[in-house]
């Protein structure tokens, strides 16, 4: 069997990449080595910028940039940019956006912007003697941090607080300090990290140093210091309300009042039921991942904290919840969103700079109710769906367009198609048949 290892692969040059992969792990070397590189950008500088954001990159994985527009929220009109690869989400956000801003628009606040950091460490001593002198640890190290935290204190962030946590009973001599901070308009994972490695330096002297401390406890181990990406004080609200019988068309009050409590039932069971909540919360997560893609944010790190979030009392649980009272639909969703819109990627990558642009260079703060919304709208179209014309109903309509690219179908067979099946099943085999005897049937000479 041929050994594939390699030595020294991060040190080659693209090219060189390339060909190895393609000469070891395709069926045909040419062809692949050539589809991938049909896919770098024509420009040169913008490649080696595209380059730079990964390791060992040989090409560029291109994705949907769609627009949702007639996003009304806070008032504010917005065309929103998603970057997805799933049929109907975009379908499906434009279509909430619309259906709201005729009845209010969607609103949303955010609650909180407070980022997390931890330094996780061992210290064998009496935990009254620590807790004692933790008022002069802290003083240590803000002071030792001061130079890496003055210009984000001028920009009105920096260090909130920070806390010694005692985690003993769960791990002996383990203890933590967890530190809050606000990094304004950047995300900080940057920012947090430094600062909390300076923290590290500034325990180990410090305890080494304190005198009131006994001479058998100065001495520390810390185990790491990094940010956390679970941030449920970095919380926004969106919500969106309105008369039950507004939720339908004039004279139809009735069907507006039978959706209203069975789309309230849906959320409901969504509340209760994990196994519901989960494909609940994914439908949430399609539209949040695909705005955040957009803006090049850290959708993993959302990711993780949302689903964290819905299991912050020990059940997972939905993120939105319904209610139905004196006549009022509201449907609110509450998340956490650490958001940045300067630094990292987001200028770095030309379409996050430009879907920026798009939304009106927004605040963080912005851009967390953007997001929010965004969230809510393909939450409450994927539940209106379910609890009236079933999920595929629209899934498959987007869903047919890809089969039938898959098939090769023509424009004019792409239209017959999608004539034929308004208002049969699509299913793979269901369309190749279809297109199989349109075929024949065209081929066929007439006489």
């Amino acid at each position: 069997m041929q050994d594939k290892k390699v030595a020294g692969f991060s040190k080659w040059s693209k090219a060189d990449k390339l060909r190895w992969l393609t000469q070891n792990f395709t069926a045909q070397a040419d062809a692949a080595d050539a589809e991938l590189r049909s896919f770098w950008h024509a420009d040169e500088r913008l490649q080696r910028t595209l380059d730079s954001f990964s390791e060992n990159t040989v090409s560029n994985f291109h994705l949907p940039y769609g627009i949702a527009p007639n996003f009304v929220i806070n008032g504010r009109t917005y065309a929103v940019p998603m970057v997805t690869e799933e049929s109907s989400v975009v379908a499906a956000a434009s279509s909430a956006a619309k259906y709201w801003a005729e009845r209010g628009g969607f609103h949303s606040k955010v609650l909180g912007t407070v980022k997390l950091g931890q330094v996780h460490f061992l210290w064998h001593g009496c935990p009254e003697h620590l807790q004692r002198v933790f008022p002069l640890l802290e003083q240590r190290l803000r002071q030792d941090a001061a130079y890496l935290t003055a210009n984000m204190e001028k920009r009105g962030g920096g260090i909130l607080y920070i806390e010694l946590l005692n985690l003993s009973s769960q791990e002996p001599s383990l203890y933590q300090l967890r530190a809050g901070f606000e990094t304004c308009d950047s995300m900080g994972a940057n920012f947090i990290n430094s600062v909390l490695e300076a923290f590290e330096t500034s325990l180990e002297n410090f305890i080494q140093q304190c005198p009131d401390l006994p001479a058998n406890e100065r001495k520390v181990e810390v185990i790491m210091s990094i940010l956390s990406n679970y941030t449920p004080s970095c919380l926004v609200s969106a919500w969106v309300e309105c008369p039950v019988d507004h939720l339908g068309e004039p004279g139809r009050e009735t069907e507006a009042r039978a959706m209203a409590e069975r789309f309230r039932m849906a959320v409901r069971i969504a509340q209760i039921d994990p196994y519901r909540a989960v494909t609940h919360n994914k439908g949430i997560m399609n539209g949040v991942d695909a705005i955040v893609l957009a803006t090049a944010n850290d959708f993993r790190a959302i990711e993780a904290c949302a689903h964290a979030y819905a299991a912050r009392d020990g059940q997972y649980r939905s993120l939105s919840r319904c209610t139905i009272e004196q006549g009022v639909f509201r449907f609110q969703l509450d998340i956490p969103l650490a958001l940045g819109a300067v630094g990292g990627l987001t200028k770095l990558h030309p379409l996050a700079a430009r879907t920026l642009e798009i939304l009106g260079h927004p605040s963080a703060s912005e851009l967390m109710t953007i997001v929010a919304a965004v969230g809510l709208a393909q939450n409450f179209a994927a539940v209106r769906s379910l609890v009236t014309t079933g999920i595929q109903h629209g899934h498959m309509r987007m869903h047919l367009m890809n089969i039938l690219q898959h098939l090769g179908a023509t424009e004019a067979e792409t239209a017959a198609a999608c004539a034929w099946f308004a208002d049969k099943v699509v299913s793979f085999s269901n369309v190749r048949d279809y297109l199989q005897q349109l075929r024949q049937s065209v081929a066929v000479p007439k006489l």
